[in-house]
C-alpha cells in the first residue's frame, strides 16, 4: 500500500490513516510503522486531539497531506467502538478543519 499512498499524496490528495489503539487485529503501532515508513517530514508533533472536551487520541501531521490519528479506546471498527469521537475527526478531516 506505500507505493499507492506516496503516488496519491505526492499529486496532492489528503489521506487520512486511523486506528483504535485497542485495535487486536491491525495493531496501531503497525499503521504507526507504515505511516512513517514512507519517509515524509512531519509537520505537526504527535500531540493529543481533543473531542467533547476530552483527549480522545493522539494525531500526527505529514507533509504531502498525510495524517496518521489514533483513537483512544476503540477496537478495530473505530466508528462502532467510538461513533462520536469518529464523526468528530473524520467531519473535521473532511471539512479540512484541524483535528
Amino acid at each position: 500500500m506505500i507505493p499507492y499512498h506516496k503516488n496519491l499524496t505526492m499529486q496532492g490528495y489528503q489521506a487520512l490513516i486511523f486506528s483504535g489503539d485497542h485495535d487486536m487485529c491491525v495493531p496501531f503501532t503497525g499503521s504507526q510503522s507504515w505511516t512513517r515508513s514512507i519517509g515524509y517530514k512531519i509537520i505537526d508533533e504527535w500531540r493529543p486531539w481533543i473531542s467533547n472536551s476530552q483527549v480522545a487520541g493522539y494525531v500526527q501531521g505529514y507533509d504531502h497531506n498525510l495524517t496518521y490519528l489514533t483513537i483512544k479506546g476503540a477496537g478495530h471498527t473505530v466508528p462502532e467502538y467510538k461513533p462520536h469521537e469518529a464523526l468528530d475527526f473524520i467531519s473535521r478531516w473532511l471539512e479540512g478543519k484541524p483535528i
